[in-house]
């Protein structure tokens, strides 16, 4: 019998708006999506994983390689046998059935990153709604590399929000950024100089905002770490991953926390 259950907000973004009216490519990271499920899943928990519109995320070609995997050829072969195969990763549920079947069944909630949560959970009413729910009720929640960009979506005005950064219009922005449920929590998140690398490396174009920069502004206290270092922030029940290879140390303190709380429990 499984420990408890963990739902995995994975995002079906495939594409992110960049500066001159453009788009480049995008999605969630293999390593940031597989390495903490099948850890969850080696600690005894059931992982269900859950995106807006039910349909399995797509995974960012960058992503896709054995450099992610600490340069392991047969770590990144279970990898990806693992996202093609198990059924945690294939059996996908839309946010929307998840919150309708109880959240009260979950004991926490995780999003990996990638650039993709950018587009759509930041500002998903669904996920919003889980996670106003996860914060209420003190249940651990994790958000690696772009994914603690998703807790925005908490906001009341997530959309509009997003909106006005696109827009660079920082007043806009600043009005809907009231009553944030994590303002005064320690966080952290992919920083200005790691998405500098992705836009000149791999996007070849700028995006309209920097993640710290969103964060802050709602009220998050921020604290980056060295460039692609590990680097994990743990305040209450959240807990925040830098970069891709946070992907281990995020996976241990989750793990971590909930056999805390069982144990208090008990």
């Amino acid at each position: 019998m499984a420990k408890g259950k963990i739902v995995v907000l994975g995002s079906n973004a495939t594409r992110i708006e960049v500066q001159g009216g453009g788009i480049g490519p995008t999605g969630n990271y293999l390593n940031e999506t597989v390495v903490p499920a099948m850890a969850f899943i080696d600690a005894g928990y059931d992982v269900v994983l859950a995106t807006p519109n039910g349909t399995k995320p797509h995974i960012d070609e960058a992503s896709d390689s054995a450099v992610h995997f600490g340069g392991d050829q047969a770590a990144y072969s279970r990898a990806k046998a693992f996202w093609a195969n198990d059924p945690s990763m294939n059996r996908v549920r839309t946010l929307r059935s998840v919150i309708e079947e109880g959240l009260d069944g979950y004991d926490a909630v995780f999003a990996p990153g990638g650039q993709a949560p950018v587009v759509d959970l930041m500002q998903d009413p669904d996920a919003g709604e889980i996670l106003r729910y996860f914060h209420q009720h003190s249940k651990p929640t994790a958000m690696l590399c772009h994914g603690p960009v998703t807790l925005i979506s908490a906001l009341s005005h997530a959309r509009e929000f997003r909106a006005a950064l696109i827009a660079g219009d920082e007043k806009k922005a600043n009005e809907w950024a009231k009553g944030w449920q994590y303002a005064g929590y320690k966080m952290t998140i992919f920083s200005d100089s790691e998405e500098k690398w992705i836009e000149d490396e791999i996007l070849h174009a700028k995006i309209y905002f920097y993640m710290p920069y969103a964060l802050n502004m709602l009220g998050g206290e921020v604290i980056i770490g060295p460039d692609f270092e590990p680097h994990v922030i743990v305040d209450r029940e959240l807990i925040t991953g830098q970069n891709p290879r946070s992907d281990h140390p995020i996976a241990a303190k989750l793990i971590e926390m909930l056999a805390a709380r069982r144990e208090k429990a008990a």
